[in-house]
C-alpha cells in the first residue's frame, strides 16, 4: 500500500482515497511575474512525478494546479514595465508551460486562473463574514479573525501565542488583531478591481486556493500539495478558509516538497545565487535537470551546484548508455501498462515509490537493471528499464539522440555539424594511411568528451 507523509500529522500514513479508484490532488502554482526558477522546477517536477505513480498505480486522478495572475508582484511588475498586466501575465504564462514542456512536466487535467474564479471566491468570503469568522474593516479591506477559528496553526505547529511572540506581523490599525490575514483588499487607484459587497477590490492571495480547489475538487478531497515555503501561512490559511466555511475536513493529506538550496546556500536574488530554469537550460539538457531534481527525496533539501549537475549528467548518461543500440520504448503513458510487477526489480521499484515516493531508491533499481544490460544484453532488461524510467518520465529519448545532445550542451563550441566533420576528416586520413592525423583528430574529440565508435555501417559518436 502507498505511504504518504502527511505533514498535517507529521508522520507517513497509509492511502486511502476518499472514492476508491480515483484521487482529487490541488497542488499550489505560480505567480505568473517573472520566469520560473528552479524552486519552481521543483515543485512542478516533484508533483508530476506523484501524479505519474498515482496512474501507475492505477488511480484515475484528477489534478489542479492553479495560476495565480492576480497579486501585488503582477501589479508592480507591470506598472514598472508600462504594460497591461494581461499582457505581463501571458507572457510569462507561456513561458511558464515551455519550461514544464521542456522538463517532461504533462500538464494538470485543469489549470484554472484565479482571475476566472473571483465571484466564487467573494462567494466564500460572503461565507466567513455571515459566519462571524471574517470581518470588513474601515478601511474597505475584509480580513480572517484567525482568533475565531480554533484549528489555526494544526498544519504548521504554531500556537497563536507563540505566533504572536516570536513571528514578525505587519501592524495595521484596521486589523482586530495583527495576525488576522486579508481576503479582500479595496481597489487603489490605478489597480484592477471586482464589485462586491465591500466596495470595489481584487482578492487576497489565500483565498483563491481555497475557492478554486472547492470548484474543481470539492469541499474535501485527497491530496494538497507544495513548496515547504507554503505550509505557513499560505496553507494554513487555507485550511482556515475552506474548514472555516464547510465545518468539515478539507484535506486527508498535505504534501511538502523541500527547500532548493545553491552551494549550501538558501537560493534568494539578495545572495545573487538565483537561476531561473531557462538560464539552467541553456547549460543542461532537460532530462538532465529532471534527473537531479528526482535523484533526491521530494521532502529533503535539493543542493544546486555545477558539481551535482554535472554528477546527475554522468550518471544519466550511463543509464542511456546502457540502453545504446536498443529499439525505443513506448509511449510514456503506456509504460506502466507493460510492466511485469512480478519481476524482482519492478517489486522492488514498486515498493520504492510506495514508500512516500522515494525516488532515490527507485532510481537505484534503474542502475542496477543497466548493470546487468551491460552484462547480458538480455531485451526483457532493456524494456524494464525503458518502462520503468517512463514511469519517472525519464528514459524515453532514442539513447544515441540523447548522448550526442549532452555532448553538444556540454562544450557549444562541437556542434553536430563540426563532429561530423571531424569525422569524415578522420576518415579521409584513414583513407590515405595518415594515421597520425586520424589519431590526432579521434583526441581531439576525445579531449572534448567525445567517443568514436568504429564499426561495420561506419563510426558513430556518443558522449564519454
Amino acid at each position: 500500500m502507498l505511504k504518504i507523509h502527511n505533514s498535517l500529522v507529521r508522520e507517513k500514513q497509509d492511502f486511502v482515497p476518499l472514492t476508491p479508484g480515483s484521487v482529487r490532488i490541488y497542488v499550489c502554482g505560480i505567480t505568473v511575474y517573472d520566469y520560473c526558477h528552479l524552486g519552481h522546477a521543483r515543485m512542478m517536477v516533484v508533483f508530476d512525478m506523484v501524479v505519474r505513480w498515482l496512474r501507475a498505480s492505477g488511480l484515475d486522478v484528477t489534478y489542479v494546479r492553479n495560476i495565480t495572475d492576480i497579486d501585488d508582484k503582477i501589479i508592480k511588475r507591470a506598472q514598472e514595465n508600462n504594460e497591461p498586466i494581461e499582457t505581463l501575465t501571458a507572457r510569462f504564462i507561456q513561458a511558464m508551460e515551455e519550461d514544464a514542456a521542456a522538463l517532461g512536466v504533462v500538464p494538470p487535467t485543469c489549470e484554472p486562473r484565479a482571475t476566472g474564479h473571483v465571484e466564487r471566491m467573494v462567494a466564500m468570503i460572503h461565507t466567513l463574514v455571515d459566519k462571524g469568522l471574517a470581518y470588513a474593516a474601515a478601511n474597505g479591506d475584509v480580513y480572517y479573525a484567525v482568533h475565531r477559528f480554533p484549528g489555526y496553526g494544526k498544519l504548521s505547529g504554531k500556537s497563536l501565542d507563540d505566533l504572536r511572540a516570536g513571528e514578525r506581523v505587519i501592524i495595521d490599525p484596521h486589523k482586530k488583531d495583527p495576525l488576522d490575514f486579508v481576503l479582500w483588499k479595496a481597489a487603489k487607484p490605478g489597480e484592477p478591481w471586482w464589485d462586491s459587497p465591500w466596495g470595489r477590490g481584487r482578492p487576497g492571495w489565500h483565498i483563491e486556493c481555497s475557492a478554486m480547489s472547492e470548484h474543481f475538487l470539492g469541499e474535501h478531497f485527497d491530496i494538497h500539495g507544495g513548496g515547504q515555503d507554503l505550509q505557513f501561512p499560505h496553507h494554513e490559511n487555507e485550511i482556515a478558509q475552506s474548514e472555516g466555511a464547510h465545518d468539515h475536513p478539507f484535506v486527508n493529506y498535505w504534501m511538502h516538497n523541500g527547500f532548493v538550496r545553491v552551494d549550501d546556500e538558501k537560493m534568494s536574488k539578495s545572495l545573487g545565487n538565483f537561476f531561473t530554469v531557462r538560464e539552467i537550460l541553456d547549460r543542461y539538457q532537460p532530462e538532465v535537470v529532471r534527473f537531479f531534481i528526482l535523484r533526491a527525496h521530494y521532502r529533503s533539501p535539493l543542493n544546486y551546484s555545477d558539481q551535482h549537475l554535472e554528477d546527475a549528467k554522468r550518471a544519466l548518461d550511463r543509464l542511456y548508455t546502457a540502453l545504446k543500440g536498443s529499439e525505443q520504448g513506448g509511449e510514456i503513458s503506456e509504460s506502466a501498462e507493460a510492466i511485469d510487477w512480478s519481476e524482482a526489480p519492478a517489486r522492488r521499484f514498486r515498493e520504492a515509490m510506495n514508500d512516500d515516493f522515494n525516488t532515490p531508491d527507485a532510481i537505484a533499481v534503474l542502475f542496477d537493471l543497466a548493470n546487468e544490460i551491460n552484462k547480458t544484453g538480455l531485451p526483457v532488461d532493456v524494456a524494464l528499464l525503458r518502462a520503468l524510467g517512463g514511469v519517472l518520465g525519464l528514459l524515453q529519448q532514442d539513447s544515441q539522440q540523447y548522448l550526442q545532445d549532452t555532448v553538444i550542451m556540454g562544450d557549444p563550441a562541437f556542434t553536430q555539424e563540426r563532429i561530423e566533420q571531424m569525422i569524415q576528416q578522420r576518415l579521409i586520413a584513414r583513407t590515405n594511411k595518415d594515421y597520425g592525423e586520424s589519431d590526432r583528430i579521434r583526441k581531439e574529440l576525445l579531449d572534448a568528451g567525445i567517443i568514436l565508435e568504429d564499426g561495420s555501417q561506419g563510426t558513430a559518436w556518443r558522449r564519454a
